[in-house]
Order: C-alpha cells, then structure tokens, then sequence
C-alpha cells in the first residue's frame, strides 16, 4: 500500500493518537534526557557514553539495535509488517565551544581532540536536542504500531561536525545490516521562535569544503631576499587571485564563496620562512559548481608557485567536505503537508542556508553509490528553539533582523528553549514518519 496523504487517511487523527503519551509523561524523560546530553556532551567521534544512552532507549522501546557502525554509529530497527522503510536520523556530537550561557545545566566539560589539545566541549549547534527528540519519536511510534505499517529505522550519528560521519557509517556497511530505506528524514534546531517548522524543497543548505595549501619556497635572511623564494610572496598572490574564482569564473547568477580563512607563515620577521600555509572555505548550492571551485583553486595554487619559481610543487588537499543538503521534492511535498495539518501556520518557506551538512550522504550523494544504483530519497527540516521572550524582546521588526540580533548556531551563547522545542521536534519527527509509513489496515 502507498503512503497516505493527511486528508485522505486521517493521518492527523493518527499522530494525535500517537503523541498522545507526549502529553501525558514522555516529554518530562525527552527533557531530562536532553538535560542530561547537554551536561555531558562529546566531541566528533568520541560520542561513547551518548551512543550507549541511544542504543539503551532504543532497546527499551523493543528496537533490534547495532552499535558501533562507522565509530560510534547507532541503528535501531522496529519491523511493524508489511510497509516502507522510513530513517529517523539524528547527529549526536558536539562542539570544541566553552559554552557562556550561564544555564544551571550548562556544559562544563572538557576533552581532548583529534590533536591531542585539551579543549571545552558545549552542545553549542544543537545536537542533544536532535537526539533527544529522535529518540522519543522512536519510543511514541514503538508504544502505537496499532497506527502504522512497515519498517522504522532510527539512526544516531557520530561526527556530523567534522562532516565524516554519515559517510563513515555507509561505508561500514549500515544499509546492507539494517536494511535501506524508502526515505530518509532529519531534523535541526535553528534561532526562530519555538513552535515554527522550516520547510524548503530542493537545495537547502550549501555544499562545502575545506582546502588546505602547503606553498614550499626557499628560507633565507630577511636582508638577502635575492637568496630566497619567498613562500608568503606566493601565499599572497594567491589570496589575491582565488578572488577571482567567484568574480570571473562563476556565473553571476549562482551563489558561491572562496574564502581565505587561515594563513600561517614564519616565525620572526627577520626570517624569511620556507613554506606557508592556507586554510580556503568553499561554499556553493551546485555540486558540479563544488567541483568547479575546487578545480580552479588547485591549478591557481600550481600556477602561481610555478610563477615564482617554487623548488616544489604546492600541496594542496581537501580536508573535509559535503554535498548539497537536496532536499526531495515528492517526499518533501508529503512531510510538509504532513506537518501542516499537525502544525497549521506555524510551517515556513526556509530560505537558502549557508551552512552544512553530510545528511546528504544518506540519500543520493552515498546510498545510490554504494548500493543498488537507486537515490534514498531524503527530507530535512528545521525547528525553531529560540523562547518567546527572548524571541519578542530581540532587536528588529522583521525575523531576519530579529535572528541577526539572537545567539546562532555554534555560538557560546546558543541556548534552546528545551520543553517546547523538545515537544515540537517530536511531533515533526513523529508526523513526518507517519506521512510515509502504510497506514493500518481496517
């Protein structure tokens, strides 16, 4: 049986009957449970104690759970009869940020990263509620299988931020042992007042990258430059002349920014150093534009260390790097009509987002590759968490005055509103599965 549309199954009916216990108790453990994630948050491929808190709720909610996919990834699987496959994916990893928000359940911890430094460790983007939210979802349409048919499949993903881990978790094999789904759905917190739920078919947010140049010159006295090729010389002709991508090699009409963001050379200004680094971020809505950019940085880079003589050719990598968060249209259609008989005016047009996401790999830009050939349809949206007050008492009269004036995303003051943002998130996920689970045969 196809999935149902809201009006002709009485798919309202069915999400009130399955949010039900929301109301009547489950959203005091969806708080605690996001209160206690957010004292203890971890950082990107270190998530151990929030994936054993994942596979714990899961296996209590009666889901078939498997741990440790691609690092810490998590798959719980609830089979409920004949049906679609319908993903819940949430990201469960935090941020190198000392979090300044002065709240009584504030972060206050520390670890130490990839690199080995000791660093602050904060919540700051989000995560915990997306996981706490995910997992109630999961245990409200584990409680009412009576309301659907087919396959639910929740996913806790490590390492969002460092943009690996989706990717991480296909390639160690997650859709050949738990199955692949029809659709795939995500959710993320974003500063719009608490209550709103942002839909957008299409691109939704940019692909990106991150490159990192290694220029080689030759050291030499800063008084005998003659003796020298001097590596910032290059580094800056460089600089100068990536702005040139966007300027004249892209198409007005198209989005898209090269940015320098780090540049690292020397020790004394006496001394002439022998190489210089750079750290360039790449951002477009194009993928075949991605590759573009990424292109013309490299042969610029080349070009220019060839131009001053360089004894070696640069290095030049890219370090991390995502899709286009696309969303589906057909099932993006489907979630949003969803939600717009669950949540009536409280559903927006999103504009263009700027930042990322490797939601992407579980739908065309991983599965499709990996797999059969075929594209996991994917769908994301956003929900608001910014409280009322601070909502009504922000600077400006539009919202997009009003959010320039509010903590963002990874900012160390980015503080939701945990209650009703952990019960909008969960009616969103809930409705949202429902859209595209069977419903019950009568």
């Amino acid at each position: 049986m196809a999935e149902d549309t809201p009006g002709e199954s009485g798919l309202a009916e069915r999400a009130k009957d399955v949010l039900a216990p929301l109301h009547a108790g489950l959203l005091d453990e969806a708080e605690s449970l996001y209160l206690d994630l957010h004292r203890h948050p971890e950082l990107s491929h270190q998530e151990e104690r929030t994936a054993a808190l994942a596979a714990d709720r899961l296996e209590k909610a009666g889901f078939d759970v498997v741990t440790g996919i691609g690092g810490h990834g998590v798959a719980g699987v609830l089979r409920n009869g004949d049906g679609p496959t319908v993903m819940l994916r949430a990201d469960m990893d935090a941020l190198p940020v000392q979090e300044s928000t002065g709240l009584p359940y504030a972060s206050e911890r520390r670890a130490h990263d990839d690199e080995g430094e000791e660093v602050p460790v904060s919540h700051a983007c989000g995560h915990d509620a997306h996981t706490s939210s995910m997992l109630t979802a999961a245990a409200l349409l584990a409680r009412a299988r009576h309301a659907w048919r087919g396959t639910l499949l929740a996913v806790a993903q490590p390492a969002e931020e460092t943009g690996d881990g989706a990717q991480a978790m296909l390639d160690d094999g997650l859709y050949s042992r738990v199955g692949k789904p029809d659709v795939a759905l995500a959710q993320h917190v974003v500063p719009l007042p608490v209550g709103i739920v942002g839909h957008r078919s299409g691109p939704m947010m940019a692909a990106s990258a991150v490159v990192k140049v290694r220029i080689f010159g030759r050291g030499a006295h800063s008084s005998a430059p003659q003796a020298a090729i001097d590596p910032v010389v290059i580094a800056a002709h460089v600089i100068t002349r990536l702005q040139t991508i966007v300027a004249r090699e892209t198409d007005p009409a198209s989005c898209a920014v090269v940015s320098v963001g780090t540049l690292h050379a020397g020790t004394k200004p006496n001394i002439i150093p022998e190489t210089a680094e750079l750290g360039i971020s790449v951002r477009c809505y194009d993928d075949a534009l991605q590759e573009q950019l990424l292109t013309a940085i490299k042969r610029i880079v080349a070009a220019e260390a060839a131009a001053s003589g360089a004894p070696r050719p640069p290095e030049v990598e890219v370090t991390e790097g995502v899709p286009v968060n696309h969303n589906s249209p057909e099932s993006t259609s489907t979630v949003r009509a969803a939600h717009e008989a669950c949540f009536g005016g409280r559903v927006i047009e999103m504009p263009l987002l700027a930042a990322s996401e490797d939601f992407p790999y579980f739908g065309a830009a991983g599965a499709g590759t990996h797999y059969d050939g075929t594209a996991v349809p994917t769908v994301y949206w956003v929900v608001g968490s910014t409280s009322m007050e601070a909502w009504q008492s922000a600077p400006g009269e539009t919202p997009q005055e009003k959010v320039k004036n509010l903590p963002t995303n990874h900012s160390p003051l980015f503080a939701p509103d945990p209650r009703p943002t952990l019960l909008t998130a969960s009616e969103a996920m809930v409705t949202a599965a429902l859209s595209h689970l069977a419903a019950p045969v009568n």
